[in-house]
């Protein structure tokens, strides 16, 4: 299994990015799928999940400015990113719960290898 990301880059503030998560590979069910960010010297937080039902949950500080979705059938999860701050700058990464196949009982958990945004001021 393999979570691919694409997009991200360097914005001003105030401006928007896309995020989006590919998992590939065997993938018979795939459950919450999120985003995480790390910026240098802090440790990684959340900052969206959704559930294959699409339940949603967001950290604090991103309410209201960033969307998370999922294409259950692309079997992808998008991050939209409006109003973006300086302090939005961080290494985000995708993360996704997933049951390789069918006779599986448990779901195992998987990372991407991260995607930079940088919000300039």
């Amino acid at each position: 299994v393999q979570l691919v990301e694409s997009g991200g880059g360097l914005v001003q503030a105030g401006g928007s990015l896309g995020l989006s998560c590919a998992a590939s590979g065997s993938t018979f069910s795939i459950g919450d799928m999120g985003w995480y960010r790390q910026a240098p010297g802090k440790q990684r937080d959340l900052v969206a999940r959704i559930n294959s039902g699409g339940s949603t949950n967001y950290a604090d500080s991103v309410k209201g400015r960033f969307t998370i979705s999922r294409d259950n059938a692309k079997s992808t999860v998008y991050l939209q990113m409006n109003n973006l701050k300086p302090e939005d700058t961080a290494l985000y990464s995708c993360n996704a719960l997933i049951r390789e196949y069918f006779w599986h009982s448990r779901f195992n958990e998987y990372w991407g290898q991260g995607t930079q945004v940088t919000v300039s001021s």
